[in-house]
């Protein structure tokens, strides 16, 4: 039998994504990020596929970002008011991490199962930010899912797209707790 990891059933007990447009530089040094993606990497990878990997975006091209995501706004139609939620998370940003899936051919390992691990790899990465003590929030929206921009934002090949964007950086604020899914609601037990 495994021996309790009590602080670490605690911290996911408690564990709150920072709003993105609460966090502030400083943003962590590529030396303080290595443990998180490290942690990251840990997810499950059913076939050890590897059907993910990180694109790092510093500070200096969030306003390249932000403008492609105008450019991108505009091309779609997208209202004033889309544009400028989406392209908020790169005006603001310090740093963020793209999980991008990488579909990778496969006889025993289905695209979904690839999925979820990409999905998994976000959430880990997450929660390893905020188990370091720092604030993040895991992104995604309109732009994130449109190809055009993928690729010239990201360079995403025809096998992968974005998975999520984790934004990591200094909290300035704590947010209050949320409401909580009711787990009767949600659980359903099979006895025999």
């Amino acid at each position: 039998m495994t021996q309790a990891n009590d602080a670490a059933l605690d911290f996911l007990l408690s564990r709150r994504s920072r709003p993105a447009k609460t966090l502030v530089a400083p943003a962590p040094t590529r030396a303080e990020l290595m443990p998180l993606l490290t942690a990251a990497a840990r997810s499950p990878d059913h076939g050890k596929l590897e059907p993910w990997r990180f694109v790092v975006i510093e500070k200096a091209a969030m306003a390249r970002l932000a403008a492609l995501t105008v450019q991108a706004g505009i091309r779609l139609g997208k209202s004033e008011e889309d544009i400028s939620k989406a392209r908020s998370q790169f005006d603001l940003g310090q740093l963020a991490v793209v999980v991008v899936e990488v579909q990778k051919e496969s006889a025993k390992i289905p695209a979904i199962e690839q999925s979820y691990s990409a999905g998994a790899v976000c959430l880990a990465l997450l929660n390893a930010a905020l188990a370091s003590g720092w604030g993040a929030n895991w992104l995604s929206g309109w732009a994130s899912h449109d190809r055009q921009f993928c690729q010239q934002a990201f360079a995403l090949e025809k096998n992968e797209r974005v998975a999520g964007i984790i934004h990591i950086a200094t909290q300035k604020t704590v947010p209050p707790e949320r409401p909580r899914p009711n787990l009767s609601d949600l659980t359903t037990w099979i006895p025999k």
